[in-house]
């Protein structure tokens, strides 16, 4: 058992010793993490641009967003119960997971090596066939966080009402990947993350890129994926305080749901989801 730990009522949660069915995920973090590094140092020294920034900015993206994501999955893995993480269904959902993110990182990094996009890119056959399958492997990197979710609701379900970090996870996992899913589906289908007559990335909000001139889809698909995060820390917060209750984080999850629903319609009306310096 780590030194570190989150005390859930009648069982410990592991921070730093995840199950050994879940060390697939935890390795993955370390490896993203590894090519974060690796890109990185590529970044300051390539000096070629694509839709006006850095070719190595869309894998720097896909790199701490991977690592964040099977970070997340390994640690609430534990609130599983040990008979469940030991189920065929779950090691398949930990090894297709992985081997999905694995792909969609190694053709994001090809691309970028080469100059060229890895999304909305028909411009040869292969491009076009990867693209194609990049939207398979994104929709088993979904489908984790959805299966888990489902897990702790049919597993844990009893135990929800009175635990609000169990129910912030739930939540969180369940929200993110159906919300992903609706805004990624719509992406997938418009030839570009910009709505309104942009072209470049340049200008762009500092660290997240998003357009400040007209509407950009990868808001609402940004604060879609990261539920998985910020529920479960929602349900965290509340447990800290005493409140045992579930209420307040189905208060604060379908007030998320109503905020990630508002930029996206923000997005689709061609409007910047913030601008800064006027």
């Amino acid at each position: 058992m780590s030194a570190v730990e989150m005390h859930l009522p009648g069982r410990p949660l592991a921070v730093a010793a995840p199950a050994a069915e879940v060390r697939t995920w935890r390795d993955l973090t370390f490896v993203f993490l590894a090519l974060f590094a690796v890109t990185l140092g590529v970044y300051a020294i390539d000096e070629r641009l694509l839709h006006g920034i850095s070719v190595w900015i869309k894998p720097l993206k896909f790199q701490a967003s991977l690592a964040l994501h099977f970070a997340t999955l390994a640690l609430l893995a534990e609130l599983l119960p040990a008979a469940r993480r030991r189920t065929r269904g779950f090691r398949a959902v930990v090894s297709i997971s992985a081997a999905a993110g694995l792909f969609e990182i190694g053709w994001i990094m090809l691309q970028a090596a080469r100059g060229r996009a890895s999304h909305f890119n028909d411009q040869t056959v292969l491009e076009m066939v990867m693209y194609g399958l990049m939207g398979v492997g994104a929709v088993l990197l979904v489908a984790a966080p959805f299966i888990m979710g489902i897990m702790l609701l049919r597993d844990r379900g009893r135990t929800m009402r009175g635990d609000p970090l169990l129910a912030g996870a739930t939540l969180g996992l369940i929200v993110s990947a159906v919300m992903t899913l609706v805004v990624a589906g719509y992406l997938s289908t418009t030839g570009s993350h910009w709505v309104g007559d942009v072209t470049s990335d340049a200008g762009g909000l500092p660290l997240f890129g998003w357009s400040q001139q007209v509407g950009d889809l990868r808001v609402p698909h940004f604060f879609a994926t990261h539920a998985m995060q910020l529920l479960p820390l929602a349900g965290l917060a509340l447990q800290g305080a005493g409140k045992r209750g579930s209420f307040y984080v189905a208060v604060a999850g379908g007030t998320y749901l109503l905020f990630i629903v508002a930029v996206f319609v923000q997005a689709l009306q061609g409007k910047p989801f913030l601008v800064l310096g006027g």
